[in-house]
């Protein structure tokens, strides 16, 4: 039943424009008020994903992690985005961190947008209780 509610939703609503949804991604590398003004403007692209190719995907969020952008990343996730991993180590969220890899330690091995790393994103957060507990780890 779910799958039929679920196929009738995803053909009712219009896909995103691509170019909204790259414009999306990309100023949420780093510009907070183009971000509240598209996300305004479209609410529907706090879930929306770039696909680079060679599957190389990003969301809004992706962007700001892998940036060390907490303060977009934080308005991203209030605004209704789905916490990930590496946004998780980016913001040192060190218990969420723990827990996830103690229940899928292969998840330490899972590459972000542009194939950046775990560790790399909690460095790029300056997330040092993270940074540490990744290292210690020695996969």
């Amino acid at each position: 039943m779910a799958e039929i509610q679920n196929k009738s939703l995803s053909e009712s609503l219009p896909r995103l424009p691509e170019e909204l949804v790259h414009s999306f991604v990309m100023v949420s590398h780093g510009d907070l008020g183009k971000v509240k003004v598209l996300l305004a403007q479209e609410p529907r692209l706090i879930h929306a994903t770039w696909d680079w190719g060679g599957g190389d995907f990003e969301t809004a969020l992706g962007a700001a992690a892998h940036r060390g952008n907490k303060e977009i990343a934080s308005f991203l996730l209030e605004s209704g985005a789905r916490l990930d991993l590496f946004t998780a180590a980016m913001l040192g969220e060190l218990k969420i961190v723990e827990a996830t890899l103690k229940a899928y330690p292969a998840a330490m091995q899972v590459l972000g947008p542009h194939r950046i790393s775990l560790l790399n994103h909690a460095k790029a957060g300056k997330a040092d209780a993270v940074v540490r507990y990744l290292e210690s780890l020695k996969i």
